[in-house]
């Protein structure tokens, strides 16, 4: 048969016994054996990913990944070093920001060797060092845990760091697991590189601390230096947030008491985390005991004269929907008015989620319209979780809906959305709808990797069992038949016994 690009059925596997699967169009053809599977073969195929004609690659990502190759080739191999191998290749090429960026990126596993592509950027004219290119470098370095690199590399570049630089030194220690280093960093910035010790960098790192469940380190650093910088409210509410990120409520119980203490007023950030930590503890312990542990957090809130505000909802609404209280969950939006708060992305994002979790399609797709007309946009990434949900429920016509509306929006659906619907469409024995989305696929140029799918033994077909004819009984076999029914019938009187004359 000669390819074609239309998606051609390779073969159908099934568990039970095999039964023959009649395609619609010409170009299937069908093969069987033991285990049930549906393997999609499309016209012969390369181990090159397929490249869409319709784009066009920027000239920046084609110079980055040219600069990669350089950096990731083997170095034994060229006696020259990597900045003078790049300086003869090279030598035409303006270094952008951007440039800078993508390199690094293409480049996970050159290691040192980006030091030699750092000496060939300071050697071109046209090109100097910013805030934002070193932490290009410090992220790269940060990723592979140098952190010998980076201090090098800060110390060579001392005269340009900036916020970024710090935020992300701060960033890839606490996210590798080093906040005693974090401590020490904060401690000698200034006198080893240049970082101002003020109040931002101070709440900086204890946003960082706490935001990676830290707590214990970032409140013993805002004591130590209280003398030095005396902490604010956002700092405070830093706090208790890193200890109900931790879980720990009675931390952030005690911690808040100080503060009133101190004469600190807990915001609504602070009432949030402490409303989500609670939330979260009663999930998990007792699920029936939320109602009455949040109205104590809310009564807390109006007694201190905190307002409550959109985030507020977003806490409890997201909580009820993860217990599958979607029902609460829209009651509680339909009440938000109350307080003059107004739903936001996030809110009607979780609604969706649950109400397609639930089954409930039609209220999910009158959440998305509202949503719209609301003025919020709905992202691939929104599209595609909704998609997982109704797939998860077996929805798949649903589905088709939504990605209906998904394209209508304007977004180009990527290999894995086709690939989710492709496999539960196959999973429900329609090949037809599944080599619908193929073609569909390869005209837009997306790259859909062939491989089996799994058929649900619910949706196979089963065979036809064929009836036998009554086959008429010879007369022996009648005679016999009627002997037992015989025997039957006087086996089924009961003998009476015998009266006893008296006289």
């Amino acid at each position: 048969m000669p390819p074609s690009t239309s998606l051609l059925l390779g073969r159908l596997l099934l568990q039970q016994r095999p039964h023959r699967f009649i395609s619609p169009q010409s170009t299937y053809f069908s093969r069987f054996s033991p285990t049930h599977y549906l393997n999609f073969l499309s016209k012969p195929f390369s181990s090159k990913p397929t490249s869409n004609p319709k784009t066009i690659d920027d000239p920046d990502q084609v110079i980055a990944r040219s600069l990669s190759g350089e950096l990731l080739e083997n170095l034994e191999a060229d006696p020259l070093p990597i900045s003078q191998r790049l300086h003869l290749i090279f030598s035409h090429v303006t270094p952008t920001p951007s440039l800078v960026q993508s390199t690094l990126n293409f480049s996970p596993e050159a290691g040192r060797a980006i030091l030699g592509f750092n000496h060939w950027l300071t050697q071109n004219a046209n090109f100097s060092h910013t805030d934002e290119t070193l932490s290009f470098f410090t992220d790269y370095f940060g990723r592979r845990k140098d952190f010998k690199a980076i201090h090098d590399f800060l110390v060579d570049n001392k005269e340009v760091l900036g916020p970024k630089t710090l935020a992300s030194c701060i960033d890839r220690l606490v996210r590798a697991g080093r906040p005693t280093q974090v401590l020490g960093f904060f401690e000698r910035m200034e006198r080893d590189y240049g970082f101002k010790r003020d109040k931002d960098s101070l709440r900086l790192v204890v946003e960082k601390l706490c935001e990676n469940g830290y707590a214990s380190y970032a409140e013993k650093l805002v004591k130590d230096t209280a003398n030095e910088i005396f902490p604010d409210d956002k700092i405070c509410d830093l706090l208790i947030k890193g200890w109900c990120v931790d879980g720990k409520l009675d931390e952030a119980k005690r911690l808040a008491g100080e503060m009133y203490r101190g004469g600190f007023e807990l915001g609504t950030v602070a009432y949030n985390c402490i409303l989500d930590c609670v939330s979260k503890l009663c999930r998990k312990k007792d699920p029936f005991r939320l109602d009455s542990e949040a109205e104590k957090v809310l009564l807390d809130m109006e007694y201190n004269g905190v307002p409550r505000n959109v985030e507020t909802f977003n806490v409890l609404i997201s909580n009820l929907c993860k217990i599958r209280r979607t029902e609460d969950a829209v009651k509680l939006f339909y009440r938000m008015g109350e307080w003059g708060c107004h739903p936001n992305e996030t809110t009607f994002l979780v609604l969706i989620k649950s109400l397609y979790q639930a089954a409930r399609v039609g209220e999910g797709d009158e959440m998305i319209d509202r949503m719209k007309s609301a003025g919020y946009a709905i992202g691939k990434k929104d599209y595609y979780e909704f998609l997982t949900r109704l797939c998860g429920i077996e929805r798949i016509e649903q589905a088709m809906s939504v990605f209906e509306k998904m394209k209508t929006d304007g977004h180009n659906p990527d290999s894995e959305t086709y690939d989710l619907l492709m496999t539960k469409w196959c999973a429900h024995n329609r090949v037809d709808k599944a080599n619908a989305l193929f073609d569909e696929a390869v005209r837009n140029g997306v790259e859909v990797k062939p491989k089996e799918y799994r058929v649900d033994p619910r949706y196979l077909k089963k065979p036809i069992a064929v009836k036998k004819g009554k086959k008429r009984e010879t007369l022996p076999e009648k005679m016999a038949r009627k002997r037992r029914r015989l025997k039957q019938i006087r086996l089924s009187f009961v003998k009476k016994p015998k009266r006893m004359m008296m006289r």
